[in-house]
């Protein structure tokens, strides 16, 4: 009989009191896992040293707010403390998360706690620390690519080399899509180190409703005073994610309204483009929602918009699709794994607003049936990653 695997989740990206969406989705396929496996994990999530929480240092004292240690959702969570250097961030994270990790996790094992492998996310600066903590503990390490961290971070040669050490040093890499795994092996990794396991979702969470206080999609629909056909766009304000886009798109969406769900440094620029497009009156950015709320606004809508340049595996997509909300995504690797059949909706022929107001309008002249939509996504529950992260790290464990 296979004993118990005890894994250590190492990340900087994972929810907590005072960010509770940030990193959400590590959060989830963690829980999966346990839930699905029986696997015993902890987590080690740093997070930066900052004095203040006083609302004008904006995000950075959002890191004070972070409690040192917390439970969720059963699961152990520890935030040690790493300083960041100004300006030189980017080049001393690895080692300042390592720093951090390392004192924690002998304190973990002066108490008694053993694990059997670490189980990091996204490659710089989580993996390259996670290589030096397994180094140390003498841990099996497997390392899951998610983003920007091999499509965006690798332009830079710093990390590029660093990525590579730790793409040579890991025992196995996972990548949530098949695009991100053709990337990690234009990196040097060889094709068989490196397993694709996407995102799930949790249909759940995500359905087409009632929710607690919400009939339903009509009574969502009222609540926002939705009357004609609505957009909703929803991630970071930040370049990549390309709201502005969405945005532009509406000129040509006349009676048209758009949501946006989000934070980020873009908000009075997405804004002001709103207003020189003469959409302002039908573009609504309503900010960022708890993570519980999200189906309620999903469903509200006739279609969701990711016009982002770069995702691993968006699981906007999915999450809206679940709500019985088709979507329009931009032609991006990992975007048309994702949206397969017109059921889940539109892959745009041109990543441009003209691109996107041509699949809006045509998913809106004919659109897929709102049940089909759902029973789609539900073929994307997380069953399938879990048992495959269990058979990689058995793997790798020898277990």
């Amino acid at each position: 009989m296979a004993t118990q695997l005890r894994l250590l989740t190492f990340t900087t990206l994972f929810p907590n009191a005072a960010q509770p969406n940030h990193g959400i989705f590590v959060e989830n396929r963690l829980r999966h896992l346990v839930a699905d496996t029986g696997t015993e994990a902890t987590v080690l999530a740093p997070t930066w040293w900052f004095p203040s929480t006083h609302k004008r240092f904006g995000a950075w004292a959002s890191y004070a707010a972070v409690p040192r240690h917390e439970q969720r959702h059963g699961l152990a969570v520890h935030h040690p403390r790493a300083l960041t250097m100004p300006k030189l961030g980017m080049y001393t994270a690895p080692y300042a998360l390592y720093r951090a990790a390392s004192r924690e996790l002998r304190r973990f094992m002066a108490q008694g706690q053993r694990f059997d492998a670490i189980d990091a996310h996204y490659l710089y600066p989580d993996g390259v620390a996670a290589l030096f903590l397994a180094r140390e503990f003498r841990l099996p390490l497997a390392i899951t690519a998610r983003g920007s961290d091999v499509t965006e971070l690798p332009d830079y040669a710093l990390p590029r080399a660093q990525i590579r050490r730790a793409i040579a040093g890991a025992d196995a890499l996972i990548a949530v899509s098949a695009g991100l795994k053709r990337r990690l092996v234009e990196l040097g990794a060889p094709d068989e180190k490196v397993t694709v396991l996407r995102n799930g979702i949790d249909t759940t969470l995500f359905h087409p409703g009632p929710w607690p206080d919400i009939a339903g999609r009509d009574a969502m629909r009222a609540r926002l005073g939705l009357t004609g056909p609505t957009l909703i766009s929803v991630g970071g304000l930040i370049p990549r994610k390309r709201h502005h886009l969405a945005i532009d798109a509406m000129a040509l969406l006349p009676g048209a309204t758009l949501l946006i769900l989000g934070a980020g440094p873009e908000h009075a620029a997405l804004e002001a483009r709103a207003t020189q497009r003469g959409v302002a009156d039908r573009v609504r950015l309503l900010g960022p929602r708890p993570h519980a709320e999200l189906p309620a606004y999903y469903a509200a809508a006739d279609l969701s918009i990711l016009a982002s340049s770069r995702e691993g595996w968006a699981n906007v997509l999915l999450e809206s699709m679940a709500c019985g909300t088709p979507v329009v995504a931009s032609d991006i690797p990992g975007n048309p794994e994702v949206v397969q059949r017109r059921d889940a909706g539109l892959i745009v022929q041109h990543n441009t607003a003209e691109g996107i107001a041509e699949a809006v309008k045509d998913l809106l002249a004919t659109p897929p049936d709102r049940a089909a939509t759902r029973r789609y996504a539900e073929g994307f529950g997380w069953a399938e990653t879990s048992t495959g992260q269990l058979a990689l790290f058995r793997r790798i464990t020898g277990g």
